[in-house]
């Protein structure tokens, strides 16, 4: 799953992005479930919007679902009655410079900041929907969908975010693509060669907790690559 990631190169978001469009930015070490997130869509050209992180379908009857939607695995996305139709019409992405996965070592979870090397900012795939409450105010939420680890990231956990590959973005985001095919087929795990992950503080477990010391690695640790003993 993803259940952790930071946003911090806002000052680069628009250019790598190509948004024409501006909102309130600040560097973000620990973003969480529920949160206001900034993503990138498309309307007539890319813009930016916020949108709350965990998704809501358009018919639920009560918006807490979404706290338990906020992955979704990219296998079966075209046969959820949740997603399938978002995957056609209502997709995004999410601005990272890296995301958090937690080892199992025995009792203990160890925390990792997992990067891509040589590109701070990547996007992450996403699905959005957009729901009305009671005041007729409408929420846009998303989930983030998810894809078996690479050989990288599986020596921490199974599970890992989708990262859409820079040349594959702009079909990712076209409103005209609506073959759900053709857009699964590059809902693959990243080039475990092009990643890196490192140990990083257990205060990323607090949700409340936002700083750049968070994304340090610990004194001492070995950067985990693909091609190197660990």
């Amino acid at each position: 799953m993803c259940g952790r990631f930071a946003f911090t190169d806002t000052e680069k978001f628009y250019e790598r992005f190509d948004v024409k469009n501006k909102i309130d930015l600040k560097p973000r070490y620990n973003i969480a479930p529920g949160q206001d997130v900034p993503v990138v869509l498309r309307g007539e050209e890319n813009e930016a919007r916020l949108m709350k992180w965990g998704f809501i379908p358009h018919w639920a009857k009560d918006p807490k679902i979404g706290y338990k939607m906020i992955n979704a695995r990219s296998e079966t996305v075209r046969e959820k009655p949740s997603f399938a139709k978002s995957l056609v019409t209502h997709r995004c992405l999410v601005p990272a410079n890296g995301f958090y996965e937690w080892e199992k070592s025995g009792a203990e979870k160890i925390p990792y900041f997992i990067t891509l090397k040589g590109e701070p900012l990547f996007g992450l795939a996403c699905l959005y929907d957009v729901w009305r409450n009671e005041q007729g105010k409408d929420i846009f939420s998303f989930t983030i969908l998810t894809t078996p680890a690479n050989r990288l990231v599986a020596r921490i956990h199974d599970r890992m975010p989708v990262i859409i590959k820079k040349p594959q973005e702009s079909l990712w985001l076209d409103k005209k693509m609506t073959d759900g095919e053709k857009l699964v087929k590059i809902l693959e795990p990243y080039d475990a060669g092009a990643m890196q992950a490192y140990e990083v503080s257990k205060e990323v477990n607090k949700a409340s907790y936002d700083s750049k010391n968070l994304i340090k690695p610990v004194a001492g640790k070995k950067m985990m690559q693909a091609d190197l003993p660990f």
